[in-house]
C-alpha cells in the first residue's frame, strides 16, 4: 500500500509540474500597413481570424501611416535590420521593391519554406502578373487590389430629372449630365479621387494609349513619361472647361473627395472600388457603380483599367520558423470563403478566382448591383498598352502630377503647359531611379 501511495503521489508530483512548465510561445509575425477606419478594422479582423484558427503563430498588425510613410518607414527599418515580416506596399512602390536586392523574400520561395500549396494560376491573372517577373514568378502576394470605377448619386440625379437607373457611360454623357446637376442646384457635379491614378493611368489604359515608354515601365527602367499625348490633352482641356463651368470641382489630393461622395456633398465621382464598402454602410442616399467613362471616338476604347491598393511584401533575413509562418497566413488569406469575405466586406477586388466564383454563385452581384463592375473591367483582354504602370520613383511622380495639374484648376498653366511640364520633370525621376538600378 506504501509502494502504491507513494506511486499516486509520483504521478500527481509530475502533473503539477507539467502544469506549472510555460506553454511553448508562439511565433510572431509582425506586419505594417496603411489600413484606417472600417479597413483597418477589416485588416485586425484578418489577423484575428487567423490567430483563432491556429496556435502556433500570432500576426500583430501596426499601423505605420500613409503607403508612402509606410514605405520609408520600411526602408528606413530594413538598414538598421528592424524591418517586419510582412510589410504592405501600394503598387505605385512595386519596381522600388523589385530593384531593392538582397530586401525582399519571393512570396513563391516563402510558399515552398512553409510547404503551402502554391500557383499563380489561382490568382487573378491581371492582378498576379502584376506581382510578378516576365517569367511568372510572384514576388509578393496580392492582397487588397482594387481598380478605379464610376460612382453616382441616384438622389441627386433623380432631383435633376436625370434617370437614376442611367449612369453615363461615355464622356460626353458625363458632361450632360454634369450640366444638367449643376443647372438643378447641384454643387459639385463631378469630382475625383487620385488624380495621377484615375485620370492619368487608369485613363490612358481605358483608352489603350501609352502612359509611358517600353510598355508602361514593364520594359525596363529606362522608359520615360508619355502622358502628354493627344487624347490625354483633349481630356484635361474638358475637365479645364468643366471646371472654369463649376462643373468639376476638384477635391484634393489622394482620397481627399471620399468624402464628398460619401457625404453626398458631390454627385457623382471616379474612385476606388474599395470605397464601396464605406459607401455601402454611410451614405444615406441610393448610389450606383458603373465603369469608367470614355471617349468613344478613341479607336479601342474602352480597353481595360488597371490595379491600384496593394500587396503584401516579405522581408528578407527572417528564421525559416518566421516564413512558416507567413506562409501558413497567406494561405488563409487566400482560403475562398475568407477572401469572398475580404472582397465582399471592402469593394476590394477578389484575391483568388475560386473566391471571385463563390461570390458570384453566392447571388451577391445579384444583391449589390454593381459590386462586379471592377472585376469585370479588369478581366478583358489587355495590351502592351494596358498590362499597368510599373515605374521607378512613381510616388514622386504622382506627386509632381498633382503639383502640375493643380495649376490648371487655378488657371496658372494651360493642361498643355501642366502636362508637359509634369512629363519633363517626372522623366528626371525616371532618369534618377535608372541610374540608381544600373
Amino acid at each position: 500500500m506504501k509502494l502504491i501511495a507513494k506511486l499516486k503521489l509520483g504521478v500527481v508530483a509530475f502533473a503539477a509540474a507539467a502544469l506549472a512548465l510555460p506553454a511553448q510561445a508562439q511565433t510572431e509575425i509582425h506586419w505594417w500597413h496603411s489600413m484606417t477606419g472600417d479597413l483597418g478594422q477589416w485588416v485586425n479582423d484578418l489577423a484575428d481570424g487567423f490567430n483563432a484558427s491556429q496556435k502556433e503563430y500570432k500576426v500583430i498588425p501596426t499601423y505605420k501611416g500613409s503607403y508612402g510613410d509606410s514605405m520609408n518607414a520600411t526602408i528606413a527599418a530594413f538598414r538598421a535590420h528592424k524591418a517586419p515580416d510582412i510589410v504592405q506596399i501600394f503598387e505605385v512602390g512595386t519596381a522600388t521593391m523589385m530593384a531593392a536586392k538582397g530586401a525582399i523574400k519571393p512570396v513563391d520561395e516563402v510558399m515552398k519554406i512553409g510547404g503551402e500549396k502554391f500557383d499563380p494560376k489561382d490568382y487573378i491573372p491581371a492582378v498576379a502578373s502584376y506581382y510578378s517577373t516576365p517569367d511568372g514568378k510572384m514576388l509578393s502576394f496580392p492582397f487588397n487590389s482594387s481598380t478605379a470605377v464610376f460612382f453616382y448619386n441616384k438622389d441627386a440625379f433623380k432631383a435633376a430629372g436625370l434617370d437614376p437607373e442611367k449612369p453615363p457611360l461615355t464622356w460626353p454623357d458625363v458632361f450632360a449630365d454634369a450640366a444638367k446637376l449643376k443647372a438643378a442646384g447641384n454643387k459639385c457635379p463631378l469630382t475625383t479621387s487620385w488624380m495621377s491614378w484615375i485620370q492619368l493611368e487608369n485613363f490612358s489604359t481605358w483608352h489603350d494609349v501609352p502612359f509611358a515608354t517600353l510598355n508602361n515601365g514593364f520594359g525596363g527602367p529606362a522608359a520615360r513619361l508619355d502622358f502628354n499625348g493627344p487624347v490625354q490633352l483633349m481630356h484635361f482641356t474638358n475637365l479645364a472647361r468643366l471646371a472654369k463651368e463649376g462643373e468639376f470641382v476638384y477635391r484634393g489630393r489622394g482620397n481627399a473627395a471620399d468624402s464628398a461622395i460619401i457625404s453626398g456633398e458631390c454627385a457623382m465621382d471616379m474612385n476606388s472600388s474599395s470605397i464601396y464598402g464605406a459607401l455601402s454602410k454611410q451614405a444615406k442616399f441610393k448610389f450606383g457603380v458603373s465603369t469608367l467613362p470614355y471617349y468613344p471616338d478613341v479607336p479601342h476604347a474602352p480597353q481595360n483599367t488597371i490595379i491600384g491598393g496593394a500587396s503584401l511584401w516579405v522581408m528578407n533575413g527572417k528564421s525559416n520558423k518566421v516564413y512558416k509562418g507567413v506562409a501558413e497566413f497567406f494561405h488563409y488569406l487566400s482560403e475562398p470563403e475568407v477572401a469572398a469575405k475580404s472582397h465582399q466586406r471592402t469593394g476590394y477586388l477578389p484575391v483568388t478566382i475560386a473566391a471571385y466564383e463563390l461570390t458570384k454563385k453566392s447571388g451577391y452581384y445579384e444583391q449589390h448591383p454593381g459590386s462586379d463592375v471592377a472585376v469585370k473591367q479588369m478581366i478583358r483582354k489587355v495590351t502592351p498598352a494596358t498590362l499597368g504602370i510599373r515605374l521607378g520613383n512613381a510616388n514622386q511622380i504622382r506627386t509632381i502630377i498633382n503639383e502640375e495639374t493643380e495649376q490648371i484648376w487655378t488657371g496658372q498653366k494651360t493642361p498643355k503647359e501642366a502636362l508637359d511640364a509634369a512629363v519633363k520633370r517626372g522623366n528626371e525621376q525616371l532618369v534618377t531611379f535608372q541610374k540608381s538600378v544600373e
